[in-house]
């Protein structure tokens, strides 16, 4: 019993020895857990993208929706009726003024121009009688060997045949004339359209058009602007001719849509004319006035029917200061980007933004030259914020700007 007494007790006292080792290694690694939690964190640079504030002349413009139309559209009717016998361009050809297009079968018309002009020598030949024998009864007349009425009656009778000389005249220009319509000719410098009769056909005088010419240079776009920019219009106009670009998408997506599908970038192609045409009204039902600009349009950029975005420039800005307008940020206090500092630390400055033009805002107010904006990664910045400056991601598609409306 004493022994097995002192046994119990030994494995007691061992018991209670490593409970207590265990406790103290408890609270060791607890307090060297608050020890590294006590010790302050280096906060994280946030990533951003910058780019360089600048000082540029930027032009005043306005921005417009316009329409391209023809300055000159000729349908193309036979004037008489005939049988389609050449036809001298293919459809969509570059015709000149003057070129022949069509041949009509010209016989009938020849016979008939033969016919009047033999009428005409026989109508002369009767006249020029008629006139011998009145001025030989004007003779006998002085000589008193015929009376006066039947002198008068040589007379009337030469008068008629001239008269009748004359009609034939009139006749034969008119069968030439007629002869001539059987080819008809490019009225306008243009492109031809769709040929909507073919060789062989009989065609009637003023009937369906044959084909439709556009003047393709120089063109027109039509656009519109609100009445209460008219004003500026005109006091810019008075310094000179104001230049206009026609900008035309071809129906092709939206820069951002094409970033986001991956889809190749729209082609868009531009033209520089100069505005011709202001309307003498305002047209009341949606307050706007009619415009128009005169393109060389040598390149062909520019289709009749087609949409452009329009682009008149009014004037230039001179050293106006600029940021993408993807740095420029809106909080309840109103406008504001974030500028980097010296020590790579974000700054919340308020602007005062004036306008935009080609994805850039022109900043009034807030900014100077050389100063840098973030223009990626401003969700995670806060003033004070530690930034690493990082390159624009590779393969992103570059950013272009969509034309904006007028203001």
């Amino acid at each position: 019993m004493t022994k097995r007494k002192t046994l119990m007790s030994a494995t007691r006292a061992a018991t209670m020895s490593a409970i207590t080792a265990a406790i103290m290694a408890a609270a060791t690694v607890s307090g060297c857990a608050k020890k590294e939690a006590a010790k302050p964190q280096k906060p994280a640079s946030v990533p951003v993208v910058v780019a360089s504030v600048s000082q540029k002349d930027v032009p005043l413009t306005l921005r417009s929706i316009g329409n391209v139309e023809s300055i000159e559209t000729v349908q193309i009717k036979s004037q008489v009726n005939g049988q389609i016998m050449e036809v001298h361009f293919k459809e969509g050809q570059d015709v000149n003024k003057g070129e022949l297009l069509f041949a009509l079968d010209p016989r009938q018309f020849q016979a008939e121009l033969k016919k009047a002009e033999s009428m005409l020598a026989r109508d002369i030949a009767q006249a020029k009688n008629a006139r011998v024998q009145a001025e030989r009864y004007a003779k006998l007349m002085q000589e008193g060997v015929v009376a006066k009425q039947q002198y008068d009656q040589f007379v009337s009778s030469a008068e008629a045949d001239e008269a009748t000389v004359a009609a034939d005249r009139a006749a034969v220009e008119s069968s030439r004339v007629q002869l001539q319509y059987t080819k008809i000719y490019a009225p306008i410098t243009g492109r031809t359209g769709n040929l909507s009769i073919n060789r062989g056909n009989i065609v009637k005088a003023n009937d369906l058009p044959l084909v439709t010419i556009n003047q393709i240079t120089p063109i027109y776009v039509q656009f519109a602007i609100p009445e209460q920019q008219l004003s500026e219009v005109k006091r810019y106009m008075r310094s000179g001719k104001l230049r206009i670009q026609a900008i035309s998408s071809g129906g092709q997506p939206q820069p951002q849509q094409a970033a986001s599908t991956g889809a190749a970038e729209p082609s868009r192609e531009s033209a520089d004319g100069e505005l011709t045409f202001i309307d003498n009204a305002v047209d009341p039902a949606t307050g706007t006035i009619k415009l128009k600009g005169t393109f060389a349009n040598k390149s062909h950029n520019l289709w009749p029917g087609q949409f452009a975005d329009v682009v008149l420039r009014l004037s230039t800005q001179p050293n106006a200061i600029t940021v993408p307008s993807q740095a420029v940020q809106t909080g309840q206090q109103g406008q504001f980007v974030f500028v980097i500092n010296p020590d790579m630390t974000a700054d919340m400055r308020p602007v005062e933004v004036q306008r935009t033009f080609n994805g850039e805002s022109i900043i009034t107010k807030g900014l100077q030259a050389g100063e840098r904006v973030v223009v990626d990664g401003q969700l995670r910045l806060t003033k004070g914020s530690k930034v690493e400056i990082k390159a624009a991601a590779a393969g992103a598609a570059p950013m272009q700007a969509v034309p904006e409306p007028l203001s």
